[in-house]
């Protein structure tokens, strides 16, 4: 159960955003439930955050691989819950999803999946990241490509610190 009630959507000061939110998702997720306590804050969110899953070069099941890591290192089952099906549509196969917790054993990723892999970790884990594995994602990608990776890997460090900070989870009721 969250750490505090989720937002009235029927509070006519949100009804614009939540008519926003639901024309561009096609709902309002749990997420947004909380976001909308703070309409600013939300709204900056529901911009960048489609920013990066919408309008982004990076390919859907990279930029889904960078999500659901980022989920298991964080610890943020509702991130997962509401990514895996997104990361299966994109081109992940659940065989993929099942083994990313340890990427580094096994044989099915490939070199530019692993070298993301490691970039995403790095961020997450030790916010600098070394020398080579940013080159590795530098030989890889256009610097537009990195940008927009390593926007990705930050937001959704943001959403998963978020969710678990506010006990936001895919069970509770609303």
């Amino acid at each position: 159960m969250a750490n505090i009630p989720y937002a009235d959507l029927s509070d006519p000061a949100v009804r614009p955003l939540v008519d926003r939110i639901t024309a561009e998702r096609g709902g309002v997720l749990h997420l947004y439930q909380m976001l909308l306590h703070a309409p600013p804050v939300a709204e900056g969110w529901l911009t960048y955050l489609t920013a990066i899953r919408q309008k982004s070069s990076l390919p859907g099941a990279l930029r889904e691989l960078v999500i659901m890591r980022v989920a298991i290192l964080n610890g943020a089952p509702y991130e997962a819950d509401q990514h895996a099906p997104i990361a299966l549509k994109e081109g992940m196969t659940q065989a993929q999803l099942d083994d990313l917790a340890s990427w580094q054993d096994s044989g099915l990723f490939d070199d530019t999946e692993r070298a993301v892999l490691a970039y995403t970790d790095a961020m997450t884990r030790d916010i600098q990241v070394p020398a080579s594995v940013s080159e590795a994602i530098r030989q890889r990608f256009p610097h537009r490509q990195v940008v927009e990776l390593t926007a990705t890997i930050a937001a959704y460090n943001m959403v998963s610190r978020f969710l678990e900070a506010l006990q936001v989870h895919s069970h509770d009721a609303r």
